[in-house]
C-alpha cells in the first residue's frame, strides 16, 4: 500500500493532458503489484529443494515441448521438439558417383617430366593397392633406371628379356612379364638397356606406337595397366601417353614441383591433338607432405583451387617407411601395412578405382 501510495503521488505530479490516465495507471500498477505478492505466497522456502522427480519431469517437458507457460522466452509451447529436427539421410542411399570411376580395362600413365616426385613410388604402391583390392594388374616400367622393377622384387640383371625388346625388337610384351610376391600384381620389366631406346627411336618407323601395339594384346588380360614414364619428355614418355586413355600426375607438395607442370600439360594436350585423342588428365596425386611446413599448405591449396575435382582426396605424406621399402623389393602394403603411407594408398587405390566392378575371370 504504501509503493501504491508513492506512485499515486508521483502520477498527480503529470502534467493536466494526463489527468484522465491517472486512474487508469494507478489501478494497473496496484494490479502489478497484486500479482507479485501473490506468486511471492507462493513461492517454497529458501532452504527447500525441489525433489529429483520435479527436476525430471521439468526437463522432460522442456525436451518435449509440452504445454508450458504460455509467454516464457526460450520455450516452444506450440510445436513438439521433433517438428524441428531433420532426420539424417541414410548413407546406403545416397549414390555419389566417383570422378575417377571409368569402366574397366584401364591404361593409366603416371607422369611427370621432373624428377624425384615419386612417380615411380606412386606406381609401385598404388599397383599394389589395387591388386590387394583383387583387380589385376601390370606395372609397364619405363624407367631406363628400373626403379619400379627393383621396387617389386625384380631383379633387373637378370633378365632374359625387358621392355628394351618390346619396344625395339616387337617382343610380345607377355613374353617378359614377371609375377611378384603381391597376388593379382605382375611386372613388365625395364633393364638399363632401355637408355638407348631414346636415340634408337628416332628413325623407327611409328616409333610412338610401339607400347600401344604392344599393350593393345594383352588389354583385356588385366583390369588396370600402370605405366611408369620416365623423368623427361622424350620418346618413351610419348611412347606411355600415347598408349594410354589417361593420365595421373604426381606432385610434389613443394615449389618446384609445380613449375615444370604447365608443359607437361601441354604435352599432353599435343599428345592429345595428335596421336591419342582419347588421353586425359583424370587425376593429380599429392604426395610427399610435410605437415611441418606451411609450404606444403599453401601448395595443396593452389593445386586445388586450379585443378578442382581432378585433385584426389588422398594426400600421401613424406614418411621413413615408403623411402625404406623398395630397398627389400617390396611395396609398403607388405613391408609395413600399418604405416601412414600404407594407409594413403590404400585410399587413393580405392579413390583411383572408384569403386569399378572386377570384370569375372
Amino acid at each position: 500500500d504504501t509503493i501504491a501510495r508513492k506512485y499515486v503521488a508521483v502520477t498527480d505530479r503529470l502534467p493536466d493532458n494526463a489527468a484522465s490516465d491517472r486512474a487508469a495507471v494507478a489501478r494497473d500498477r496496484r494490479s502489478t503489484l497484486a500479482r507479485a505478492q501473490d506468486a511471492a505466497l507462493m513461492l517454497p522456502p529458501v532452504d527447500a529443494t525441489p525433489s529429483l522427480g520435479d527436476l525430471g519431469a521439468t526437463t522432460s517437458d522442456r525436451l518435449t515441448g509440452s504445454s508450458m507457460t504460455p509467454g516464457v522466452p526460450g520455450v516452444v509451447d506450440e510445436e513438439p521438439l521433433e517438428e524441428f529436427l531433420v532426420e539424417a539421410p541414410d548413407p546406403s542411399a545416397v549414390s555419389t558417383p566417383s570422378p575417377f570411376q571409368r569402366p574397366l580395362p584401364r591404361t593409366i600413365a603416371i607422369a611427370n617430366q621432373k624428377g624425384g616426385v615419386g612417380k615411380t613410388t606412386t606406381a609401385v604402391n598404388l599397383g599394389a593397392c589395387l591388386a590387394e583390392l583383387g583387380y589385376r594388374v601390370l606395372v609397364v616400367d619405363l624407367d631406363p633406371q628400373g626403379n619400379a622393377s627393383t621396387g617389386l622384387g625384380i631383379n633387373v640383371r637378370d633378365l632374359q628379356s625387358s621392355m628394351y625388346d618390346v619396344i625395339l625388337n616387337d617382343l610380345p610384351l607377355e613374353d617378359c612379364v614377371e609375377a611378384t610376391t603381391v597376388r593379382n600384381l605382375f611386372v613388365a620389366p625395364a633393364a638399363l638397356d632401355l637408355a638407348g631406346a631414346e636415340i634408337e627411336l628416332v628413325p623407327a618407323f611409328s616409333r610412338e606406337m610401339r607400347l600401344r601395339r604392344a599393350l593393345d594384346a594383352v588389354r583385356g588380360d588385366y583390369d588396370f595397366m600402370l605405366v611408369d614414364c620416365p623423368p623427361s619428355l622424350g620418346l618413351l614418355t610419348v611412347n606411355g601417353l600415347a598408349a594410354a586413355s589417361e593420365v595421373v600426375v604426381p606432385i610434389q607438395c613443394e615449389y618446384y614441383a609445380l613449375e615444370g607442370l604447365g608443359q607437361l600439360l601441354r604435352n599432353v594436350q599435343l599428345v592429345q591433338r595428335n596421336l591419342n585423342p582419347g588421353l586425359e588428365l583424370s587425376a593429380m596425386v599429392l604426395v610427399m607432405y610435410d605437415a611441418r611446413t606451411k609450404l606444403a599448405d599453401q601448395v595443396v591449396r593452389e593445386v586445388r583451387a586450379h585443378f578442382g575435382d581432378k585433385v584426389c582426396n588422398s594426400i600421401v605424406p613424406r614418411t621413413v617407411r615408403l623411402s625404406e621399402a623398395p630397398s627389400f623389393g617390396q611395396p609398403i602394403i607388405t613391408f609395413d601395412p600399418t604405416s601412414r603411407g600404407s594407409i594413403a594408398y590404400r585410399n587413393l587405390a580405392m579413390e583411383v578405382s572408384g569403386g569399378a566392378a572386377r570384370r569375372a575371370g
